[in-house]
């Protein structure tokens, strides 16, 4: 009975032969633990001038602990310096590292011939005259199907890897944009409340000697409530533009993945003044066009869709069909004796497509794909509009901004000047100069506002070129008050 079973599971080296040549080096390059992720590193690299890890080990997160804490702990970040922590730091990141892996497995999956199934069966047991059993069967069962289809279903599998490749740039290349703009923002609204605290000044002044003329009668009540109304509003102004910057330093970061003692870190007080030149950009919708990671993405799910399709077209009438092999020994007895007598054995099993003819499946990847190529059809107009608005708002914002620093703030700084002069020539009263300070600070809380505006855009540019707009610019800063006190 022991060689009986020995020679039945030698058949599966049938089954080895029936499943073909396996591919080594599809197995050995997509079962690395790393595989894919160069692409991914060279990509952000190239685009943003950051590092990124994908950390797998507990020696490579300490490494990175210590890196980020060297690098932010109790220090005045710049805007790169918190986009590469967010690139070395951010969990969520590494969750999108980790569907590569993950794809890579699946290639590896379909690179493997299917486990073969074995059936042995003894019969007769305890037969009259045999000892033992009556007879053996064995048998050994190979999906053909599977092997018929092996090279679509791996080359899908690899266009799914390459998909997954590119959304792990397009999300780096996403998370790098909003720290940016995170960073922006958080330097900007601290700008604000610098200058609404210097406007706080002047309205505190005004609320003071608005209080003592009224105590002399020089000053009406209207007058004196004109300069404390203004003196109050600034403060509940003032009080929302410091909850604004701490709200737009805690999204910082969390973007950068700090918690604990590591948020013990500092922002610059005022954004980076405007550039000397603008970005001269030639044929950006070429550029985004050849650039977009998100319509690489859309390309390759149209190629793994068709790939699908055919897939689908190949499957339409046996979904499957497997042969099975196998040997039989049964004893025989005859004249008081025990023949044995071993038969080899094939068996062909499919599904007879009465019901389901694949015309469904067919259709449903027919309209996936249409749904598919239209879609990227419409990814690549609004590809190009982004690009073009991005440009044009870019080239807006340094205007106005440049408009702000060249023209308003010199002029409200004369008007200033002036009116000190005429103060201190008994021309001018405490109140008109008063007034014209506050009109100072709220020029400068404008620019500083057009100034982060245009930091916005310059981050909104690169991003619609790269990996598509990243965040809004709109939103106003908070501005000073300018129609209160002056009179009596």
């Amino acid at each position: 009975m022991n060689k009986s079973i020995k020679t039945i599971f030698g058949t599966i080296a049938l089954s080895a032969i029936v499943s073909g040549c396996v591919s080594d080096g599809v197995i050995q390059t997509y079962s690395s633990k790393t595989v894919g992720f160069d692409t991914v590193d060279t990509e952000v690299t190239d685009a943003s001038g950051k590092e990124t890890v994908w950390v797998q080990s507990q020696e490579t997160a300490e490494e990175m602990v210590e890196r980020v804490h060297s690098l932010t702990h109790r220090k005045t970040i710049s805007a790169d310096t918190a986009v590469q922590v967010a690139l070395l730091n951010n969990k969520g990141l590494q969750a999108a590292y980790a569907e590569i892996g993950l794809s890579a497995a699946e290639v590896w999956q379909q690179a493997l011939p299917e486990n073969p199934k074995v059936s042995v069966e003894v019969l007769g047991i305890g037969a009259p005259g045999l000892p033992g059993y009556r007879s053996i069967e064995g048998w050994v069962a190979t999906n053909l199907l599977r092997l018929a289809t092996y090279d679509r279903r791996v080359n899908i599998a690899e266009s799914r890897f390459r998909e997954a490749q590119q959304r792990a740039i397009l999300e780096t290349l996403q998370l790098a944009g909003r720290t940016r703009i995170a960073w922006i923002n958080a330097v900007g609204a601290f700008e604000t409340v610098f200058y609404l605290n210097q406007a706080q000044v002047a309205a505190d002044a005004a609320s003071q000697l608005a209080e003592k003329l009224g105590k002399s009668g020089a000053l009406t009540k209207a007058g004196q409530a004109r300069e404390h109304v203004f003196y109050a509003e600034l403060a509940g102004q003032r009080a929302e533009a410091k909850l604004a910057a701490k709200m737009a330093k805690e999204e910082l970061t969390r973007l950068m993945g700090l918690w604990g003692s590591e948020v013990d870190y500092f922002v610059p007080d005022q954004l980076p003044p405007l550039p000397k030149r603008r970005k001269q950009q030639t044929r950006i919708e070429a550029k985004a066009l050849k650039h977009r990671v998100d319509l690489q993405i859309a390309k390759l799910e149209l190629e793994t869709l068709a790939s699908s399709y055919g897939l689908t077209e190949a499957t339409r009438y046996v979904t499957d069909l497997e042969i099975i092999v196998g040997k039989e020994f049964e004893k025989e007895l005859e004249d008081d004796e025990i023949e044995k007598v071993k038969t080899g054995q094939v068996e062909l099993e499919f599904v007879i497509p009465i019901f389901d003819t694949g015309k469904a499946r067919l259709r449903k990847a027919e309209l996936a794909y249409m749904r598919a190529a239209n879609r990227l059809a419409e990814l690549a107009v609004n590809v190009r509009s982004e690009a073009r608005s991005a440009y044009t708002e870019y080239n807006a914002r340094y205007d106005i901004a440049r408009h702000y620093r060249n023209n308003v703030l010199p002029l409200r700084a004369n008007i200033e000047e002036e009116a000190l002069l005429t103060y201190n020539g008994m021309i001018t009263n405490t109140f008109e100069l008063l007034a014209d300070t506050r009109a100072k600070s709220n020029a400068v809380i404008l620019a500083t506002n057009a100034k982060r505006k245009f930091w916005l855009a310059d981050a909104n540019l690169d991003g619609a070129v790269l990996a598509g707009s990243v965040g809004a610019v709109g939103g106003d800063a908070m501005i000073v008050a300018d129609n209160g006190g002056g009179g009596h």
